[in-house]
């Protein structure tokens, strides 16, 4: 089956945890595909990790993530991306101390269409405006296509940059590092693994390629 629209979204909900994945085997390198055309309708799994991997977001307590006060708002910046971008939904996520699980899904309507589909009352720029914008808040040269996954990943970390800087201790200070990294999910079964390990990602942090003990 083709994974796009929102039939899938019920793939994306699960109510135990799988503790199945070795860290050394999902490593969470970005997975680009040539010609691949990021705007068009399906899922992906992205990963966004802090700036020089520190610890932003809050701290693992007993196997759980314990989000910070810069921790919540990566959460509710994400959980708002639908109620900007009618065209996303999104599936499993996981705020880490030092990087960002989540599952988003692109519908059909693809293009300059997106773009007049925000809320009427949204105070978000269209993608195009915006996606000259780095996630650190500095400009770039020139930024992803209108309405592509990287549009919407730019929005969400500019957003947050924005929202954290609004406190004096990280005001100016970058907060994400310049890239990102995804998987195409290409059916069902790959949904279903992402969304265990996302879920499962607390539980497995002391062997987190992102947790620092392990690069030592």
């Amino acid at each position: 089956m083709a994974l796009t629209g929102r039939p899938y979204v019920r793939y994306t909900i699960y109510n135990s945890i799988m503790v199945k994945f070795d860290p050394k085997v999902h490593h969470r390198r970005s997975i680009r595909l040539k010609g691949y055309d990021y705007s068009q309708a399906g899922a992906y799994f992205v990963t966004i990790v802090t700036w020089q991997r520190e610890f932003l977001f809050g701290e693992i307590k007993n196997q759980e993530m314990k989000l910070n006060k810069v921790g919540k708002i990566v959460e509710r910046e994400w959980l708002e991306l639908p109620k900007r971008l009618p065209y996303v939904e999104l599936g499993a996520r996981a705020v880490m101390p030092n990087h960002f699980h989540g599952i988003l899904f692109i519908h059909e309507n693809v293009g300059a269409t997106r773009q007049s589909q925000a809320s009427p009352n949204s105070d978000v720029k269209p993608l195009q405006a915006i996606s000259s914008v780095s996630m650190d808040g500095s400009p770039l040269p020139r930024g992803p296509k209108p309405a592509s996954l990287g549009a919407i990943i730019a929005q969400f970390k500019s957003r947050v940059t924005k929202e954290i800087w609004k406190f004096p201790e990280f005001k100016e200070t970058p907060i994400w590092q310049r890239n990102y990294y995804e998987h195409v999910i290409r059916n069902e079964k790959d949904l279903q693994n992402k969304t265990d390990y996302i879920e499962a990602n607390p539980l497995l942090w002391d062997g987190d390629d992102e947790n620092p003990v392990n690069t030592r």
